[in-house]
């Protein structure tokens, strides 16, 4: 999340808007300036603003506290930043309607301030349970929830509505509202949930007849609660026509196939993709191709439109360039086909190297079947904070040269079954694929290097083998301090370190790799000393370690927003490596258990510091990344064994074509 002073969040806006426009989307989420919205409606109630102090979230952690996750984790909100977000909510919503679009507004979901709960003894407010916190600390754990039978929900839920049109001057009819978005309810009765589900609905269509709720379908895939007869009690509690359902991440896990198409409700097809703005090359290219035609074509289909709900855009370009073109498709697509015209498209120039190249990537990282959610848990990324003792080292395959094919579909399996405690990283393809594909990148790159669309690929793709090979570096360290050999320890540790120091230099030659933007875009949205303190830490600390922890325990979402960004890389990730490396060497010096304890306070020291540090970073890039991909190439991944990839790919004439 990047925290921007007005007139950069205009800019920014703008461009957002016409490429949405672009793309032919027309049903955007439209979220901005609700607070303001609240504190009017509130007042209403006689809630005071000081009252919802402890309320509302932080700028980068609005919307954990919107959806009723936590409250006041990173707040207060000051006045200023509220009232300018309503000022840009307004010209956000003007840009929409100019271009044709039905802005998606919020409707009242039962989030409350405690407040409410003294100003109405006799309503149904219910205190949630702890949500990722680590000690249920009731200065921002388990929120309030307004029971949607009681008759003040309604009222709330229509002064809500008809605040925003006061406000807006008009509509779409179309709210957004997510009271069960991981908030499970408390009676599993269908009649209770289908009462729950009218009255939600009351509460919009009181302010507004022609409303249409709008709400994700992530309850259904994310909780096994919703067995088919509540997902039918909540899904048939308003008529039909107006209700539509976002069936979140249908490109791995549908829910209208299983649901006979939402039980005759209506819904959007949409690709989820990414978790947390983490940065990793990977998707579904074969299922998004596929899979909204054969949804909009199924028998009884009840699908009405695309839709994307990544949690970060600014990844895989290829990814969102194709499902973008997916609502004006009425046949599956010739997925060979796309792929090799789109280097072609991308760079504006044809490169038969580059063809070949993105074919690999289009077999291999875009081609992910296990299911398996990406939060990117590079060690790089996100250290493990487990005992090394109780790391399993998984077995390398040694399969000749003949088995070679079978062998790269056993290799997605290479780090699994590490540790429960150990969020092992994710890897579905062969490495030595990819390594070759930036090969190709490489030996071709002086036809493109003045090219952005070229350099911001190799970057990328640079830097994944690179985290892929330092995830079996970190391997080989804990290999060593299990066979006791401090040699293999040192060196594959400083290794390592100098890994990450090396991906630092790489991620610094391009802008969109680059720490220093974040953290300056959050201090200039601040009006003095102490709101720059607060945006800067509220913007180091949601790609850090949050929620909350302790001197010796960390949060249990720690690393959730994790980057590859130049700067966080040699500040943070780097440091907090060799304090492991340290410990790890110093206890088997001393024979001596690993220090589990020490490490974590030292750890989480060294994240709290970080994040009240006000240490300034680049904001421009810097460096030849051609030249930094081929110095990375020829120091770390030189030595792969490359030629049965040649042999499968056809190397020798990609070779003679380039030439």
């Amino acid at each position: 999340m990047e925290l921007l002073p007005e007139c950069c969040f205009i800019q920014l806006w703008e461009k957002e808007i016409d490429w949405m426009a672009l793309q032919g989307i027309n049903l955007p989420l439209a979220f901005n300036g609700q607070e303001a919205i609240w504190q009017k409606v509130f007042q209403r109630f006689n809630i005071s603003g000081s009252e919802l102090d402890d309320f509302f979230g932080g700028p980068a952690f609005l919307a954990w506290s919107r959806m009723g996750n936590l409250h006041g984790w990173g707040g207060p909100l000051p006045q200023s930043w509220i009232d300018d977000q309503l000022v840009l909510q307004k010209k956000i919503l003007a840009r929409m309607y100019d271009f044709g679009m039905s802005p998606v507004l919020p409707a009242f979901s039962g989030n409350v301030p405690l407040a409410l709960r003294s100003k109405f003894p006799s309503a149904k407010i219910n205190r949630l349970g702890n949500w990722f916190s680590i000690d249920s600390d009731p200065r921002w754990c388990c929120t309030y929830l307004l029971d949607a039978t009681d008759n003040l929900f309604i009222e709330i839920g229509k002064a809500f509505i008809e605040q925003q049109f006061k406000e807006y001057g008009r509509t779409s009819h179309i709210y957004n509202c997510d009271t069960f978005d991981e908030n499970t309810p408390p009676v599993d009765d269908p009649k209770y949930i289908s009462s729950l589900g009218a009255a939600i609905y009351r509460g919009m269509q009181s302010g507004d007849d022609n409303a249409i709720w709008l709400m994700q379908g992530w309850l259904f895939s994310y909780d096994p609660f919703w067995k088919p007869p509540q997902m039918k009690a909540l899904l048939h509690s308003v008529p039909i026509g107006r209700m539509v359902v976002l069936d979140l991440y249908a490109e791995v896990k549908p829910i209208w196939i299983t649901s006979d198409q939402f039980y005759g409700v209506p819904y959007i097809w949409c690709m989820l993709h990414n978790f947390a703005g983490n940065i990793e090359m990977y998707g579904l290219i074969d299922a998004v191709a596929s899979g909204p035609i054969e949804a909009r074509k199924s028998e009884n289909s009840t699908m009405v439109g695309t839709g994307m709900c990544m949690e970060g855009i600014e990844q895989n370009p290829i990814v969102y360039d194709l499902m973008s073109e997916m609502a004006f498709h009425h046949e599956p697509i010739d997925v060979e086909m796309w792929i090799d015209l789109y280097p072609t498209r991308r760079y504006g120039r044809p490169i038969s190297a580059l063809q070949v190249a993105w074919k690999i990537l289009y077999h291999t990282i875009y081609n992910c079947t296990d299911g398996v959610n990406d939060k990117n848990r590079d060690v790089i990324v996100a250290f493990p904070d487990v005992d090394p003792s109780i790391i399993m080292i998984p077995e390398v395959s040694k399969a000749a040269k003949h088995q070679y094919i079978d062998r790269r579909l056993s290799e997605r399996g290479h780090m699994k079954e590490i540790s429960d405690s150990y969020d092992q990283p994710h890897l579905w393809y062969s490495t030595i694929d990819v390594i070759y594909a930036l090969k190709l990148f490489l030996d071709n790159g002086d036809e493109a290097s003045d090219i952005q669309t070229f350099r911001y690929d190799l970057v990328d793709l640079t830097r994944q083998a690179l985290a892929k090979y330092a995830n079996q570096v970190f391997l080989k360290v804990i290999e060593g301090y299990q066979h006791n050999d401090i040699k293999q320890v040192t060196f594959y540790s400083q290794h390592f370190l100098d890994l990450v120091k090396d991906l630092d230099i790489l991620l610094a030659s391009h802008d969109g790799f680059l720490l220093g933007p974040c953290l300056e875009s959050a201090k200039r949205l601040a009006e003095d000393s102490e709101q720059e303190k607060q945006f800067e830490w509220n913007a180091r600390t949601q790609i850090t370690m949050w929620f909350d922890n302790t001197e010796t325990e960390a949060s249990l979402l720690r690393d959730y927003g994790n980057k590859y960004w130049s700067g966080l890389l040699q500040d943070y990730y780097g440091p907090r490596a060799a304090i492991y490396f340290k410990y790890l060497l110093a206890s088997m010096v001393k024979g001596e258990s690993f220090p589990l304890e020490h490490w974590r306070r030292e750890w989480i020291s060294l994240t709290n510091k970080w994040q009240r540090s006000r240490k300034l970073f680049s904001v421009k890039a810097s460096g030849d990344a051609l030249n930094i991909s081929r110095w990375l190439f020829d120091k770390y991944l030189r030595n792969a064994n490359l030629q049965m990839v040649y042999d499968l790919w056809g190397y020798d004439a990609v070779k003679s074509a380039s030439m």
